[in-house]
């Protein structure tokens, strides 16, 4: 059986990053206050995609967090996470092709974090390592927040460096590695006892093996830069107890992908201790400078080439549902489902490689944590 673990690591990251980005932001706009009581979590993603006519690819995966308090001015948090990936391989343009071969891949990952509580912010540094068979990644970084005196400003500083070492299985005597070190300052400011707003911009430059060594014509530079900026309004309904959450990132990198991403939810409290988020995401990017398109693809072939989808111009929607249930007070129930559609088509910028199929991806989300 032929192994596209390089492919694999794609996809899993794609299903867990659309989960985590839905997830409210960790900083708000007052300083952190040291955390009472510990918290367990445990967390089950399944995720389907699929393109017409093409065999579906299906990810697995498990994650179990755990938060300690130490002293009123510490905490350690840890979480191990547990995915495993199986379906057709990849091949040309499409992310997923059937009658290639069947894959199967299996990931672990541990991330650990200390904070440091302080009497206007907080610091953290953190590190994560991820393994599979034939990809290894290893990330540290730091953080820290810094709130005025009316507490109602709050300043972020955070940067990580990240390693990455590649051993393909279809050239077991080589080996590629790529470094990358990325950088973030934000602000969120209090602006009515219903609004805050946040702004954050980052930096990242990255220096190694970009390519994808399981892609037939996939020759990518080997350094890549990217900018980001985000901005986010929290805005809440104090006669229906409700928050709408507006968002809105914009990325650009030396690849000439140009990037952007809305995002809106809306969290309503229930009675008995129900909440419902329903959420809306539009994403929309243009094509990277050596992307190669389904019309007579060969013809365009310059220094840097590629075949890959997702580096094509295109744009997508996200559609889903997010229901908790508190339970006894120490305990969390939650459920999420999302429904993804991808056409390039709905490139903003028009230019979408038309010969492209459309495609298709479903993800559902639980559960369960416990305060001790």
């Amino acid at each position: 059986m032929k192994s596209i673990t390089y492919q694999a690591t794609n996809v899993v990251g794609a299903a867990l990053f659309a989960a985590a980005m839905a997830l409210p932001s960790s900083q708000t706009a007052f300083a952190e206050a040291a955390p009472e009581s510990s918290i367990v979590s445990f967390k089950y993603l399944n995720y389907e995609d699929s393109q017409p006519g093409q065999e579906r690819v299906s990810v697995n995966a498990y994650s179990v967090m755990g938060m300690v308090p130490i002293a009123g001015k510490w905490s350690i948090s840890t979480t191990y996470t547990n995915d495993s990936v199986s379906g057709a391989s990849p091949d040309a343009h499409s992310t997923v092709v059937s009658g290639a071969s069947k894959m199967t891949e299996k990931r672990q990952a541990v991330d650990l974090s200390v904070t440091r509580y302080l009497p206007k912010g907080s610091v953290t540094l953190g590190s994560s390592y991820s393994t599979e068979h034939d990809y290894i990644s290893r990330s540290y970084s730091a953080q820290e927040s810094i709130s005025t005196d009316d507490k109602n400003t709050t300043f972020t500083f955070g940067g990580s460096y990240t390693t990455d070492t590649i051993n393909p299985t279809i050239a077991k005597a080589s080996f590629y590695d790529k470094r990358s070190y990325s950088g973030m300052i934000g602000v969120t400011q209090v602006l009515t006892k219903e609004d805050i707003v946040q702004i954050n911009v980052g930096y990242s430059s990255g220096k190694g093996y970009f390519s994808d060594p399981y892609k037939i014509f996939d020759l990518r530079p080997d350094k890549r830069e990217s900018k980001t900026f985000m901005t986010r309004w929290n805005h809440h309904f104090d006669r229906r107890d409700g928050t709408a959450r507006l968002s809105y990132r914009y990325y650009t990198d030396s690849f000439g992908i140009n990037a952007h991403n809305f995002g809106l939810e809306y969290v309503q409290p229930l009675p008995h201790e129900w909440t419902v988020t329903p959420l809306f995401r539009f994403y929309s990017q243009t094509a990277a400078t050596f992307y190669l398109p389904t019309s007579d693809p060969l013809e365009t072939l310059s220094t840097y080439y590629s075949l890959d989808q997702r580096l094509s111009a295109f744009g997508a929607t996200t559609i889903g549902i997010k229901v908790e249930k508190k339970i006894a007070k120490e305990w969390l129930v939650d459920a999420r489902i999302e429904s993804y559609e991808q056409r390039p088509e709905w490139c903003l910028s028009g230019g979408g490689d038309k010969g492209l199929l459309p495609f298709s991806a479903r993800s559902i989300q639980l559960g369960l944590s416990r305060h001790f």
